[in-house]
């Protein structure tokens, strides 16, 4: 696995974001693109794609529990050393995991926007290890960051994706507030970026705000494996207005996430 310093931990501690070079060995490459081929062929239960002018993005989630590759990846791929190291946990449950495939051509920007408030668990220690499968760049649809948003105590409420974005399908908290345009005061933050090679992985918090362009290129997909882990201080929280599909059964709220949707993939004892 690719060094991760102390320097390292200390930025995503600060920024709530990192770039980790060749962090994912080939063979764990072939691997994840092979299953991602299959899920779009016959994509799982819950897909929520879409087609946009000029191109098509492929998304589904909770896809390891269909496939046997995606599922030995987010269990013991190298993502579960690097989640544990960057939050320093004793545990780490899984969450779930995404698949964000741009293809040529589907210019459709992801929104600014911070994954926590679409997911049932309340605490800090929630990190997401973003997987590059191709050269991802600002013309194909790479990652951008507000530095430091992961400290702002502040939730955002959970709009849809896609075309028809203005359509929320998440009911309204009280307690959350609308995004700020981001994009139309983009000097006002400290944007923070990379473009990636495949095995590069994006690390960064689920409360930091981030969006991604959309994939302008003719010839060049992006596809992006997204695992999402959950360390010491995290429990159940079935807020309103979280992901219908990221819901576990079973659990009550300030459960441990200890469940067949959300294994233990890593124990100091």
């Amino acid at each position: 696995m690719a060094e991760i310093t102390d320097d390292m931990v200390a930025q995503y501690v600060r920024d709530g974001a990192i770039v980790v070079r060749n962090a994912i060995p080939a063979v764990w490459l072939e691997q994840v693109a092979r299953a991602i081929e299959k899920d779009i062929a016959n994509p799982g239960p819950f897909d929520h794609s879409y087609d946009v002018a000029g191109g098509r993005f492929h998304g589904n989630l909770r896809v390891w529990q269909n496939d046997s590759d995606f599922a030995a990846f987010c269990l013991e791929s190298p993502a579960v050393e690097i989640a544990q190291r960057f939050l320093s946990a004793s545990r780490l449950n899984l969450l779930y995991d995404q698949l964000f495939v741009k293809e040529a051509g589907a210019d459709h920007p992801t929104r600014w926007h911070s994954d926590q408030p679409y997911w049932p668990v309340k605490g800090n220690d929630v990190i997401s290890v973003w997987v590059a499968l191709d050269q991802t760049t600002a013309e194909n649809g790479r990652l951008e960051f507000v530095a430091g948003s992961h400290t702002w105590d502040r939730w955002f409420q959970p709009e849809s994706f896609g075309p028809n974005a203005g359509a929320s399908a998440y009911e309204r908290n009280p307690d959350y507030e609308p995004m700020p345009d981001i994009e139309g005061n983009r000097d006002a933050y400290e944007i923070v970026t990379w473009d990636v090679e495949p095995g590069d992985v994006y690390v960064f918090s689920a409360m930091t705000v981030h969006g991604a362009s959309g994939n302008s290129t003719a010839d060049r997909r992006r596809r992006g494996y997204t695992v999402r882990y959950c360390g010491d201080d995290v429990v159940y929280d079935p807020r309103v207005g979280t992901s219908a599909p990221v819901l576990v059964d079973g659990l009550q709220p300030g459960d441990a996430l200890d469940s067949d949707q959300c294994p233990v993939v890593f124990s100091a004892s």
